[in-house]
């Protein structure tokens, strides 16, 4: 019974991922199909945020695909052997992605490696493509930015939320799947709450990649965009505590929740961190006024302080739930 159950999950499993991979992973294709036809992607026809997406995609099917040997050979350290597969094929095929595919930009015959082309598309809005300059606080226009003053640490934040979104799906995945074949539900609150986290992390991802949270090229945002960055930037904490605390259950309260806790914190000012390296030392501001304007020598404003910490105060909460 316990076989047949898991077989239907893992069927489940397999075919959920892929309807959800149908995007992202249709538009790599046809990136690699103009490549192989024309040796370049044209700017008009390349399809936003391919990178991290098409990778991030294709390393969590090849985790679920294999879920059932990793389950069979490694038992309870199951997602430590699907993680590490997933984690080294998600860095080949961005390194791929991003060395191999070149785009031209037809207007000025600009050729650039896609990971320079990506870096463009994060540092300047969607609604600032084609201006021939950024706004007043970046230091380096665009054409610049293409000529290869590109730097891997511009997506510091682009590498955090993959691995996060990589790790915290193959942690539901496996996680229900170990749960079937073992009976043990210990980690059923955690999964759920797992599962919960990393879609709507997901979802504040793509909603991202298609709209940059409606910002407009101004360090200050509008009172939406400073909303919609301020639940990605916690949530973002959270998914991670949680995926630390389904894995320490059964250690001491205080280590169950704090750790979770300081690890969400901890995550959330690593994705500050990113943005201010992409924005030359600055961050966006959400407001006027005390609260919002940045702390000399940390550049962090004391509305950016209470992010990252309520990040850890929520996954200390939600853990102190847990652990009941």
């Amino acid at each position: 019974m316990k076989n047949k159950r898991f077989r239907i999950f893992y069927l489940l499993s397999c075919i959920g991922v892929l309807i959800a991979s149908y995007y992202p992973i249709s538009m790599g294709i046809r990136v690699v199909t103009d490549m192989i036809v024309d040796g370049t992607v044209m700017k008009e026809n390349y399809p936003k945020y391919i990178i991290p997406y098409t990778p991030i995609s294709l390393a969590v099917i090849a985790g679920t695909l294999l879920m059932p040997l990793w389950i069979k050979l490694f038992k309870r350290f199951a997602l430590l052997g699907g993680s590490a597969l997933s984690l080294g094929a998600f860095a080949v095929l961005e390194a791929l992605f991003e060395q191999k595919v070149v785009v031209t930009t037809a207007e000025t015959e600009t050729v650039t490696k896609l990971e320079n082309w990506q870096m463009f598309m994060c540092y300047i809005p969607p609604e600032a493509f084609g201006e021939e300059t950024v706004t007043t606080y970046k230091t380096q226009t665009a054409v610049e930015i293409l000529m290869g003053d590109y730097n891997p640490a511009f997506k510091l934040h682009f590498y955090v939320i993959s691995v996060v979104l990589i790790l915290s799906i193959l942690n539901v995945l496996y996680g229900f799947g170990q749960m079937i074949t073992t009976g043990e539900k210990k980690r059923l609150t955690s999964l759920i709450l797992q599962s919960v986290c990393s879609l709507a992390f997901l979802g504040l991802c793509i909603l991202a990649c298609f709209t940059a949270f409606w910002r407009d090229g101004s360090i200050r945002v509008s009172p939406l965009s400073a909303f919609l960055m301020t639940v990605f930037f916690i949530l973002l904490g959270i998914t991670v505590g949680i995926f630390a605390g389904s894995f320490l259950l059964e250690k001491r309260r205080s280590v169950s929740i704090l750790i979770p806790a300081i690890v969400s914190s901890a995550t959330t000012l690593l994705m500050y961190i990113g943005e201010m390296i992409l924005l030359n030392g600055h961050l966006y501001s959400f407001g006027e006024g005390f609260i919002f304007n940045g702390i000399p020598g940390i550049i962090l404003a004391p509305i950016d302080l209470l992010i990252i910490a309520a990040s850890g105060g929520i996954t200390a909460l939600i853990s102190h739930t847990n652990s009941r």
